[in-house]
């Protein structure tokens, strides 16, 4: 059982790394902003990551990152592109980074529910 274990936390581990660096990579090439395979793919590794990655110890601080990020990313790149302009590949980046993070989170509150619904 532990061999399964290890098995399941270097599959989440590099299914977070992969989807990370596909996120920061694919989001700074405006050409790929919005094709179907890249956010398809960044949300079948974010679920992945919100399946294996995420244990009940880590679940609250999860996601108060992941609620940060996700009310901080548009509003950050909202502020930037109407100030300075010329900003468009962060934008990009910060959408494909809350692409892969959304699935995770809500696999998580899932999760976070279930447990919570399971002690009473």
């Amino acid at each position: 059982m532990a061999k399964q274990s290890s098995t399941s936390e270097r599959v989440g581990g590099w299914a977070f790394i992969i989807g990370a660096v596909i996120a920061l990579i694919l989001g700074a090439l405006t050409a790929t902003a919005g094709q179907v395979w890249v956010i398809g793919l960044l949300l079948i590794l974010g679920l992945i990551v919100g399946l294996l990655n995420v244990t009940d110890k880590e679940i609250v601080a999860f996601l108060v990152a992941c609620l940060a990020f996700l009310v901080a990313a548009p509003v950050f790149s909202a502020t930037l592109g109407g100030v300075v302009g010329g900003f468009a590949w962060l934008e990009s980046i910060l959408n494909h980074i809350a692409v892969f993070v959304l699935p995770a989170a809500l696999v998580a509150s899932l999760k976070a529910i279930l447990a919570l619904a399971g002690t009473r």
